[in-house]
């Protein structure tokens, strides 16, 4: 299966991209991601569903003193994004094929990111389907401790019922968070929120969008 994905020559991700299972082992809360780059002493931001890598393209670009790691769950969206960072030569990111609900939730260490990106995820629009949704109450408590004090977390959606339930989980963390206007990254095209392939896809398609940023307590 392509899932839309065309390439003439196989991907080349070593050095860019690897497996979480190379990774996660040992204890819970065991695994620090800043050790995933060469510059470990970098801030550190973390996008969980990077899709074919767009948004990790373009803001890393211009952010040399910032480390990102994407998760993308979806094996050829991994092999391409990473395969991506490559050919632009970006030492500033990583790719990393998982689960990024499971990476965040059990594995992550605690204080090692500044900012979560969770951009366009699944809906999971089926009431049966949403325990499977990344934002939940659960999470919610692992997004706060594994960012420092000061902390991001970006939510952005253009599916209404999805975001009536980001609203209830934000109303149900208020401990933990502060909220406050996205703001889009400065990566973003004119008149974009984020400038991902679903949110450009999603416009054409005349769908509106929710944002929001939350700030760690």
């Amino acid at each position: 299966m392509s899932h839309g994905l065309t390439r003439r020559n196989p991907a080349k991700i070593e050095g860019w991209g690897f497996s979480m299972n190379e990774v996660a082992n040992g204890e819970a809360a065991s695994v620090d991601p800043r050790s995933f780059f060469d510059e470990p002493g970098k801030p550190l931001e973390i996008e969980i569903g990077s899709g074919k890598g767009t948004f990790l393209v373009q803001q890393a670009a211009g952010s040399a003193d910032t480390n990102f790691l994407g998760i993308e769950w979806a094996g050829p969206f991994f092999r391409f994004a990473a395969d991506r960072l490559r050919r632009h030569d970006l030492r500033n990111t990583q790719m990393m094929h998982g689960n990024g609900s499971e990476f965040i939730t059990y594995w992550c260490a605690e204080s090692v990111a500044m900012v979560l990106h969770l951009y366009f995820l699944d809906p999971w629009p089926k009431a049966r389907h949403h325990k499977r949704r990344l934002v939940q109450t659960e999470s919610m408590k692992h997004f706060h401790r594994v960012l420092q004090p000061g902390g991001l977390v970006h939510l952005v959606t253009d599916h209404d019922d999805l975001w009536d339930w980001y609203q209830d989980r934000i109303e149900e963390s208020s401990e933990l968070f502060d909220t406050r206007p996205f703001e889009p990254p400065e990566s973003a095209g004119s008149e974009e929120v984020v400038g991902t392939n679903f949110e450009r896809k999603y416009r054409r398609e005349g769908r509106d969008f929710h944002a929001i940023t939350l700030v760690r307590r």
